[in-house]
């Protein structure tokens, strides 16, 4: 018992050790380097905000769906990891998911249509296509993992049913 604690604790230590930088970067150095780019670009300056505004809506799922993992180890720490909540919480991870890949998507279309022939964008769209993988793996992978959990909280509660 106390070994699947520790672990669950290793793992929230870990959740917010990614969800730290995330914020850092969002609440110090981002504005102030759209302000900067602003002063010194001011014909684009429109641009360098609807950065701010697209990166902070980025930013919202990611840190939900890290939050949500988080329930799901206070869940299995209190023995209820094959419960309602444990599926709810799942759903809400691969919906946070969807909604990075969606806005990436967004963005680089969004992008390609802006800066067509105008920047180098291989970079940035090979980071955001990365992105794209990383975030559908999770998307699939919480959403096999909702599936089977779905499945076993029904078998449960049927057992519960027939005993």
């Amino acid at each position: 018992m106390k070994r699947q604690q520790g672990t669950t604790f290793f793992l929230k230590i870990v959740l917010i050790l990614m969800a730290i930088p995330v914020c850092a970067v969002g609440i110090i150095w981002l504005p102030d380097m759209v302000q900067r780019d602003a002063a010194a670009h001011p014909e684009t300056a429109y641009l360098s905000y609807l950065f701010f505004i697209y990166t902070y809506t980025l930013c919202i799922p990611y840190l939900m769906a890290l939050y949500q993992a988080y329930r799901l180890l206070t869940n299995i720490d209190q023995n209820k990891a094959f419960s309602d909540s444990s599926v709810r919480v799942l759903k809400k991870i691969k919906q946070c998911a969807m909604t990075i890949v969606f806005f990436l998507l967004t963005g680089i279309t969004l992008s390609m249509i802006l800066f067509y022939g105008k920047e180098d964008m291989t970079g940035i769209i090979m980071m955001a296509l990365i992105s794209i993988f990383v975030s559908s793996t999770i998307a699939i992978f919480a959403a096999v993992l909702h599936r089977l959990l779905q499945k076993t909280v029904e078998l449960q509660s049927e057992n519960e049913l027939t005993v």
